[in-house]
């Protein structure tokens, strides 16, 4: 199997910290913000549960089980870490139906904190995003920290796909998929996965490049611009990238990287040859369509729409916290599909196997 395509990161300016992040359910932990609370009333239960070492999907099998509604009626707004501590928001109709007894339920790894009541169900991505709170071990002084992490602050870091999307081997077998029959005997969660997949390879190339050409933050001449608060996109045009650039500066909006699929919401001119170019020059993995055009010609042709994804992200509300000698605590606030994994590499935090 090819390997995954490589998340180059810019230089901070300083020396990194020297730090290393061994995941376990204790140094990780995530909650779910959304931009609502349960509304109290209503056919749905509303649960605030707490995970520890289990998949988002599963619990929600797990719910579905206990409650004896059928899996594909409970909401979420987004997937969680298996390594780690979260917390979010699952919905189970209960109109027309006893109320269960959720103190009875009983499933290692997942405890409920609040239960209410909801109108609807809950949907995937209505989140805002995710606060972390990550435990590392390292022997550097606050000072070296503190400027880090302003730069990181300041800067930004690339919005790269983290190493959760691409599984195990779920590149080898997007590849496989994409080179078969529009539709076969692949589950539809499956698919799912494995086009996910697929498109986040892809991005991922596409924004190391830019990286590597040190252009990421910056909005090139066929660029498709992002809005920061409400994610509209538009092309930036020729004779207005001075005030697109004085307002990606401030943070206003972002350079974009492909989703890729079928429709109109490619790139042109400069960002378009510069994607068709990386994407024409990876060679795919072993018995995939081919080269990354023909992935993107494959994920057009199974009837993905095209869509675009910010080539960087800001952490909000960064703190850092050194609760004891040898140990960082950092906190921060990430934006909805966003990883904390490549903010940690980023500063560039040894990950202990």
């Amino acid at each position: 199997m090819a390997e995954i395509p490589e998340r180059r990161y810019p230089a901070l300016g300083i020396d990194y910290p020297a730090a290393t992040f061994h995941s376990t359910p204790s140094s990780f932990l995530v909650e779910e913000v959304l931009p609502f609370t349960a509304d109290g009333e209503g056919d749905h239960a509303w649960l605030w549960v707490e995970k520890t070492q289990r998949n988002t999907e599963e619990v929600a099998r797990l719910l579905a089980r206990f409650t004896g509604v059928p899996a594909r009626d409970v909401g979420y707004a987004g997937l969680k870490d298996y390594h780690a501590t979260t917390r979010q928001a699952f919905t189970l109709p209960v109109a027309g139906r006893p109320e269960p007894d959720w103190s009875t339920l009983d499933f290692a790894g997942v405890r409920i904190l609040e239960v209410s009541r909801h109108r609807r169900k809950l949907r995937r991505g209505v989140h805002r995003g995710n606060r972390f709170a990550i435990h590392l071990q390292s022997t550097a002084d606050s000072s070296h920290w503190e400027s880090a992490l302003a730069i990181l602050a300041r800067q930004g870091f690339p919005n790269y796909f983290g190493v959760q999307r691409f599984g195990r081997d779920n590149l080898s077998a997007a590849g496989k998929m994409l080179a078969g029959p529009r539709r076969g005997r692949i589950p539809h969660h499956l698919r799912a996965l494995f086009w996910s997949t697929a498109r986040a390879a892809l991005f991922n190339l596409v924004l190391a490049e830019r990286v590597r050409q040190e252009n990421w933050n910056c909005i090139l001449p066929g660029e498709i611009v992002q809005l920061a608060g409400t994610h509209s996109q538009f092309l930036a045009n020729a004779e207005e990238l001075a005030e697109l650039q004085a307002r990606a500066d401030t943070w206003d909006l972002h350079p974009t990287g492909p989703l890729s699929g079928k429709g109109d919401s490619q790139s042109k001119g400069r960002v378009g040859e510069l994607e068709a170019a990386v994407l024409a020059a990876w060679p795919g993995t072993e018995g995939s369509p081919g080269n990354g055009v023909a992935w993107a010609d494959s994920l057009a042709a199974q009837g993905l729409d095209a869509a675009r994804r910010a080539l960087r992200c800001r952490p909000e509300d960064l703190q850092v916290h050194f609760p004891q000698v040898g140990e960082v605590l950092l906190k921060f606030f990430l934006s909805q599909g966003s990883y904390a994994t490549v903010l940690l590499e980023a500063i560039r935090v040894q990950t202990e196997k």
